[in-house]
């Protein structure tokens, strides 16, 4: 948090935070943690009108914040430049779901240049949905008043083709350190909360999933700094 706090403290304009980690390491609900405690540590005040000025609002990227408190912190995942499924059938990559080729990483990276443009201007991020396993189009606002914005994801620290294009847009990197011990059951109860029966996950995990954990881990040295999370701490 610490950390998070300093990329705030410095100069005016919008700094991007990068998390990095395996497959079911836990990025996404760190990245809510940190979004939630750094919008309770710096509220900042904002005119409202209406109701949202007596009950509160919902903040640009769908997180109630406090009546009266601007939106200090955003995200933009890199799970929401997910290629389309008819894309990926098109592709033949159905089967590859969440390896490095079944991303627009162009995409993404030109997102991440655009939030750091001059002026601070109003960027909409998509996500990822779980339930409908495709991503969504413009669910996170990240409006100029927004100062950080966290992005998550698996190959923010990857050196090949588009992917080399993100780095240079994050001023740090967290690694998020998780064994396979950790991961392989989150993946497999992920994907039987998909749809899937318990050997259509186990084949999905060990021969996707993991070997794409193992493709992050060699990217962990080029982190600014590494997280080690006791067991259970993220649930």
């Amino acid at each position: 948090m610490d950390r998070a706090d300093a990329l705030l403290a410095r100069s005016a304009g919008r700094r991007l935070l990068g998390i990095v980690g395996p497959p079911g390491a836990g990025k996404s609900t760190l990245a809510e943690r940190l979004v939630a405690e750094l919008e309770a540590r710096h509220a900042r005040p904002a005119p409202l009108a209406g109701p949202a000025a007596v009950a509160g609002r919902v903040s640009p990227a769908g997180r109630v914040s406090p009546a009266g408190q601007a939106p200090l912190v955003g995200q933009a995942p890199m799970d929401g430049f997910h290629l389309p499924g008819a894309e990926l059938r098109r592709r033949g990559l159905a089967g590859r779901k969440g390896a490095p080729d079944t991303f627009d990483a162009a995409g993404y990276a030109a997102l991440l240049a655009s939030l750091r443009a001059d002026g601070l201007p109003q960027v909409r991020a998509p996500s990822f949905d779980r339930d409908l396993d495709e991503p969504v189009p413009g669910t996170h606002l990240i409006t100029p008043d927004v100062r950080l914005v966290v992005c998550e994801g698996n190959y923010l620290l990857l050196t090949s083709g588009d992917w080399a294009l993100v780095r240079p847009s994050l001023d740090e990197t967290w690694y998020l350190r998780a064994d396979v011990e950790l991961t392989r059951p989150r993946l497999l109860a992920r994907h039987r909360a998909g749809g899937l029966d318990a050997r259509q996950a186990r084949e999905l995990v060990e021969g996707n999933d993991l070997p794409n954990g193992r493709l992050v881990a060699a990217t962990a040295r080029r982190a600014d700094h590494v997280v080690e999370l006791a067991p259970g701490e993220l649930g």
